[in-house]
Protein backbone atom coordinates (compact mmCIF):
# COMPACT_ATOMS: atom_id res chain seq x y z
CA UNK A 1 0.00 0.00 0.00
CA UNK A 2 3.04 2.49 0.88
CA UNK A 3 4.37 2.28 -2.94
CA UNK A 4 0.94 2.82 -4.30
CA UNK A 5 0.29 5.80 -2.28
CA UNK A 6 3.47 7.05 -2.77
CA UNK A 7 3.80 6.43 -6.96
CA UNK A 8 0.39 8.00 -7.14
CA UNK A 9 0.50 10.50 -4.81
CA UNK A 10 -2.74 9.16 -2.71
CA UNK A 11 -3.47 10.35 0.61
CA UNK A 12 -5.99 7.60 0.90
CA UNK A 13 -5.31 4.31 -0.28
CA UNK A 14 -6.75 0.89 0.51
CA UNK A 15 -7.38 -2.69 -0.36
CA UNK A 16 -10.46 -5.43 -0.86
CA UNK A 17 -9.27 -8.67 0.01
CA UNK A 18 -6.49 -9.81 2.15
CA UNK A 19 -4.06 -12.35 0.96
CA UNK A 20 -1.97 -14.52 3.02
CA UNK A 21 1.88 -14.17 3.43
CA UNK A 22 2.18 -17.34 1.28
CA UNK A 23 -0.23 -16.45 -1.42
CA UNK A 24 0.44 -14.50 -4.60
CA UNK A 25 -2.07 -13.29 -7.14
CA UNK A 26 -4.59 -10.14 -7.49
CA UNK A 27 -5.31 -7.65 -4.35
CA UNK A 28 -7.80 -5.38 -5.42
CA UNK A 29 -6.33 -1.52 -4.61
CA UNK A 30 -8.39 1.18 -3.89
CA UNK A 31 -7.39 4.77 -4.25
CA UNK A 32 -9.20 8.23 -3.16
CA UNK A 33 -12.66 8.24 -3.10
CA UNK A 34 -12.84 4.28 -3.93
CA UNK A 35 -11.86 3.50 -0.25
CA UNK A 36 -15.35 4.49 0.33
CA UNK A 37 -16.51 1.70 -1.36
CA UNK A 38 -14.26 -1.24 0.71
CA UNK A 39 -17.30 -2.98 2.00
CA UNK A 40 -19.62 -3.39 -1.20
CA UNK A 41 -16.60 -5.63 -2.58
CA UNK A 42 -17.27 -8.41 -0.22
CA UNK A 43 -19.71 -9.92 -2.73
CA UNK A 44 -17.53 -10.64 -5.06
CA UNK A 45 -16.56 -14.30 -5.93
CA UNK A 46 -12.43 -15.09 -5.68
CA UNK A 47 -10.66 -17.40 -8.24
CA UNK A 48 -7.58 -18.77 -7.03
CA UNK A 49 -5.20 -21.87 -8.85
CA UNK A 50 -4.06 -24.05 -5.77
CA UNK A 51 -2.08 -27.00 -4.82
CA UNK A 52 -3.21 -29.07 -1.85
CA UNK A 53 -0.31 -31.78 -0.90
CA UNK A 54 -1.65 -35.25 1.11
CA UNK A 55 0.21 -36.94 3.68
CA UNK A 56 0.14 -34.05 6.60
CA UNK A 57 -1.77 -31.17 8.72
CA UNK A 58 -0.35 -28.65 9.77
CA UNK A 59 -0.94 -25.88 12.58
CA UNK A 60 -2.13 -23.10 9.81
CA UNK A 61 -3.76 -25.20 7.22
CA UNK A 62 -1.19 -24.39 4.34
CA UNK A 63 2.85 -24.82 4.17
CA UNK A 64 4.10 -22.01 6.43
CA UNK A 65 2.67 -24.10 9.74
CA UNK A 66 4.03 -26.99 11.79
CA UNK A 67 3.02 -30.22 11.34
CA UNK A 68 0.73 -31.31 13.46
CA UNK A 69 0.15 -34.97 11.67
CA UNK A 70 0.95 -37.43 8.86
CA UNK A 71 -0.82 -39.89 7.15
CA UNK A 72 0.37 -42.22 4.78
CA UNK A 73 -2.78 -43.53 3.33
CA UNK A 74 -2.73 -41.25 0.46
CA UNK A 75 -0.34 -44.28 -1.05
CA UNK A 76 -3.38 -46.28 -1.74
CA UNK A 77 -5.79 -43.78 -3.36
CA UNK A 78 -6.07 -43.27 -7.11
CA UNK A 79 -7.33 -39.98 -9.32
CA UNK A 80 -11.48 -41.09 -8.89
CA UNK A 81 -10.88 -40.88 -5.39
CA UNK A 82 -9.40 -37.40 -4.97
CA UNK A 83 -11.76 -35.95 -7.31
CA UNK A 84 -14.85 -37.27 -5.45
CA UNK A 85 -13.46 -36.41 -2.61
CA UNK A 86 -13.25 -32.39 -4.05
CA UNK A 87 -16.86 -32.71 -5.42
CA UNK A 88 -17.52 -33.21 -1.72
CA UNK A 89 -15.82 -30.67 -0.06
CA UNK A 90 -17.53 -28.43 -3.04
CA UNK A 91 -20.77 -29.32 -1.79
CA UNK A 92 -20.96 -28.54 1.61
CA UNK A 93 -22.29 -25.52 2.81
CA UNK A 94 -20.46 -24.48 5.43
CA UNK A 95 -16.67 -24.77 6.94
CA UNK A 96 -14.48 -24.84 9.59
CA UNK A 97 -11.91 -21.66 9.82
CA UNK A 98 -8.15 -22.24 10.36
CA UNK A 99 -7.10 -21.88 13.74
CA UNK A 100 -4.66 -19.55 12.54
CA UNK A 101 -7.31 -16.99 10.94
CA UNK A 102 -8.92 -13.50 11.61
CA UNK A 103 -12.08 -14.66 12.82
CA UNK A 104 -13.27 -13.97 16.30
CA UNK A 105 -13.52 -16.01 19.38
CA UNK A 106 -14.99 -14.60 22.59
CA UNK A 107 -13.85 -11.12 21.14
CA UNK A 108 -10.70 -12.58 20.26
CA UNK A 109 -8.87 -13.00 16.85
CA UNK A 110 -8.66 -16.70 16.46
CA UNK A 111 -4.75 -16.64 15.61
CA UNK A 112 -3.54 -14.55 18.67
CA UNK A 113 -5.05 -17.22 20.76
CA UNK A 114 -3.24 -20.16 18.84
CA UNK A 115 0.01 -17.49 19.28
CA UNK A 116 0.06 -18.42 22.63
CA UNK A 117 -0.87 -21.99 22.57
CA UNK A 118 -4.58 -21.96 22.97
CA UNK A 119 -6.66 -24.15 20.81
CA UNK A 120 -9.59 -21.99 19.71
CA UNK A 121 -12.89 -23.54 18.99
CA UNK A 122 -14.13 -22.05 15.62
CA UNK A 123 -17.93 -22.21 14.69
CA UNK A 124 -18.79 -23.81 11.09
CA UNK A 125 -19.06 -20.57 9.00
CA UNK A 126 -21.46 -20.40 6.03
CA UNK A 127 -19.42 -20.29 2.60
CA UNK A 128 -20.28 -21.25 -1.27
CA UNK A 129 -17.61 -22.86 -3.47
CA UNK A 130 -19.30 -22.45 -6.89
CA UNK A 131 -16.56 -24.22 -8.46
CA UNK A 132 -13.84 -26.65 -7.85
CA UNK A 133 -11.98 -28.32 -10.42
CA UNK A 134 -9.28 -30.79 -10.15
CA UNK A 135 -6.44 -29.81 -12.69
CA UNK A 136 -3.81 -32.54 -12.24
CA UNK A 137 -2.92 -35.15 -10.03
CA UNK A 138 0.59 -36.27 -9.34
CA UNK A 139 -0.12 -37.23 -5.52
CA UNK A 140 0.58 -36.64 -3.17
CA UNK A 141 0.25 -33.40 -4.59
CA UNK A 142 -3.10 -32.37 -6.24
CA UNK A 143 -3.90 -29.09 -8.63
CA UNK A 144 -7.09 -27.66 -8.17
CA UNK A 145 -8.75 -24.55 -9.30
CA UNK A 146 -11.78 -22.70 -7.41
CA UNK A 147 -14.44 -19.97 -7.71
CA UNK A 148 -15.75 -19.56 -3.98
CA UNK A 149 -17.56 -16.93 -1.55
CA UNK A 150 -15.53 -13.93 0.20
CA UNK A 151 -14.72 -15.52 3.57
CA UNK A 152 -13.80 -18.99 2.03
CA UNK A 153 -10.57 -20.32 3.54
CA UNK A 154 -8.93 -22.15 0.33
CA UNK A 155 -6.85 -23.58 3.21
CA UNK A 156 -9.20 -25.02 5.12
CA UNK A 157 -10.58 -26.59 1.53
CA UNK A 158 -7.38 -28.55 1.57
CA UNK A 159 -7.91 -29.45 4.90
CA UNK A 160 -11.21 -31.01 4.58
CA UNK A 161 -10.28 -32.43 1.44
CA UNK A 162 -7.72 -34.68 2.90
CA UNK A 163 -9.97 -35.74 5.49
CA UNK A 164 -12.29 -36.62 3.02
CA UNK A 165 -10.03 -38.69 1.29
CA UNK A 166 -9.62 -40.46 4.58
CA UNK A 167 -5.86 -39.31 5.23
CA UNK A 168 -4.52 -35.59 5.62
CA UNK A 169 -3.87 -32.48 3.98
CA UNK A 170 -2.32 -28.82 3.65
CA UNK A 171 -2.56 -26.44 1.21
CA UNK A 172 1.24 -26.20 -0.46
CA UNK A 173 0.61 -22.96 -2.78
CA UNK A 174 -2.10 -20.38 -3.75
CA UNK A 175 -2.17 -17.79 -6.79
CA UNK A 176 -5.43 -15.78 -6.44
CA UNK A 177 -6.50 -15.69 -10.11
CA UNK A 178 -9.71 -12.86 -10.37
CA UNK A 179 -11.60 -11.02 -8.02
CA UNK A 180 -15.07 -10.37 -9.59
CA UNK A 181 -14.85 -9.24 -12.71
CA UNK A 182 -11.60 -8.22 -12.73
CA UNK A 183 -8.37 -10.66 -13.69
CA UNK A 184 -4.68 -10.83 -12.27
CA UNK A 185 -3.49 -10.70 -15.79
CA UNK A 186 -4.69 -7.05 -16.22
CA UNK A 187 -3.28 -6.01 -13.08
CA UNK A 188 0.18 -4.59 -12.98
CA UNK A 189 3.16 -6.21 -10.69
CA UNK A 190 3.94 -4.17 -7.73
CA UNK A 191 7.59 -5.04 -8.49
CA UNK A 192 7.23 -3.10 -11.58
CA UNK A 193 4.87 -0.47 -11.04
CA UNK A 194 5.44 3.16 -11.39
CA UNK A 195 3.29 5.96 -11.57
CA UNK A 196 2.39 5.93 -14.94
CA UNK A 197 1.42 2.13 -15.25
CA UNK A 198 -0.74 2.52 -12.04
CA UNK A 199 -2.27 5.72 -12.95
CA UNK A 200 -3.13 3.80 -16.51
CA UNK A 201 -4.55 0.83 -14.28
CA UNK A 202 -7.00 2.40 -12.54
CA UNK A 203 -10.89 2.00 -13.40
CA UNK A 204 -13.51 4.11 -12.56
CA UNK A 205 -15.52 4.49 -9.31
CA UNK A 206 -19.00 3.01 -11.31
CA UNK A 207 -17.25 -0.36 -11.86
CA UNK A 208 -17.27 -1.25 -8.19
CA UNK A 209 -20.65 -1.01 -7.89
CA UNK A 210 -21.81 -2.60 -11.12
CA UNK A 211 -23.28 -5.45 -9.71
CA UNK A 212 -25.33 -3.10 -7.16
CA UNK A 213 -28.89 -2.02 -8.71
CA UNK A 214 -28.88 1.71 -10.31
CA UNK A 215 -31.24 4.04 -9.98
CA UNK A 216 -30.53 7.25 -12.36
CA UNK A 217 -31.70 10.46 -10.98
CA UNK A 218 -32.71 14.06 -12.15
CA UNK A 219 -31.32 16.61 -11.63
CA UNK A 220 -32.89 18.04 -8.47
CA UNK A 221 -32.64 14.82 -6.89
CA UNK A 222 -29.03 14.33 -7.78
CA UNK A 223 -28.02 17.83 -6.42
CA UNK A 224 -29.90 16.66 -3.12
CA UNK A 225 -27.90 13.36 -3.42
CA UNK A 226 -24.60 15.15 -3.35
CA UNK A 227 -24.98 16.84 -0.51
CA UNK A 228 -26.16 13.57 1.51
CA UNK A 229 -29.70 14.02 1.28
CA UNK A 230 -32.42 11.57 1.05
CA UNK A 231 -34.45 11.26 -1.54
CA UNK A 232 -38.01 9.79 -2.33
CA UNK A 233 -38.80 6.80 -4.71
CA UNK A 234 -41.13 5.24 -6.21
CA UNK A 235 -39.48 1.58 -6.72
CA UNK A 236 -37.58 0.22 -3.86
CA UNK A 237 -34.27 -2.20 -3.98
CA UNK A 238 -33.75 -4.54 -1.08
CA UNK A 239 -30.09 -3.82 0.14
CA UNK A 240 -27.78 -1.24 -0.99
CA UNK A 241 -28.24 0.74 -4.70
CA UNK A 242 -25.90 3.00 -6.65
CA UNK A 243 -27.71 6.86 -7.45
CA UNK A 244 -26.19 8.41 -10.51
CA UNK A 245 -26.74 10.98 -12.62
CA UNK A 246 -25.15 12.01 -16.08
CA UNK A 247 -23.28 8.97 -15.97
CA UNK A 248 -21.64 9.47 -12.41
CA UNK A 249 -22.14 7.24 -10.05
CA UNK A 250 -23.31 9.43 -6.81
CA UNK A 251 -23.48 7.68 -3.96
CA UNK A 252 -24.79 3.72 -2.44
CA UNK A 253 -28.14 4.20 -0.33
CA UNK A 254 -30.58 2.31 1.18
CA UNK A 255 -34.28 2.63 0.45
CA UNK A 256 -35.99 3.48 4.33
CA UNK A 257 -39.01 4.88 5.01
CA UNK A 258 -40.47 5.80 1.52
CA UNK A 259 -36.76 7.31 0.60
CA UNK A 260 -33.19 6.52 -0.45
CA UNK A 261 -30.60 7.75 2.12
CA UNK A 262 -27.17 8.02 1.36
CA UNK A 263 -24.67 5.62 3.12
CA UNK A 264 -21.96 6.81 1.27
CA UNK A 265 -21.75 10.02 -0.45
CA UNK A 266 -19.03 9.98 -3.90
CA UNK A 267 -19.78 13.20 -5.32
CA UNK A 268 -16.71 15.75 -4.91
Amino acid sequence: MAAVRRLLAARRVGHAGTLDPAASGLLLVLVGRATRLARFTAGFPKRYEGMLRLGAETTTDDAAGEVTVTDASWRALDEGAVRRALADVAAREEQVPPAVSAKKVAGERAYRLARRGASPALAPAAVRIHRLEVRGVALPDVAFGIECSSGTYVRAVARDAGRALGSRAHLAALRRTGIGPWRVEEAVALEAATAASLAAALRPLADLVAHLPRVDLAPEAAERVRHGRRIEAATAFEGPVALAAEGEVLAVAEYRDGAYAPSVVLAS
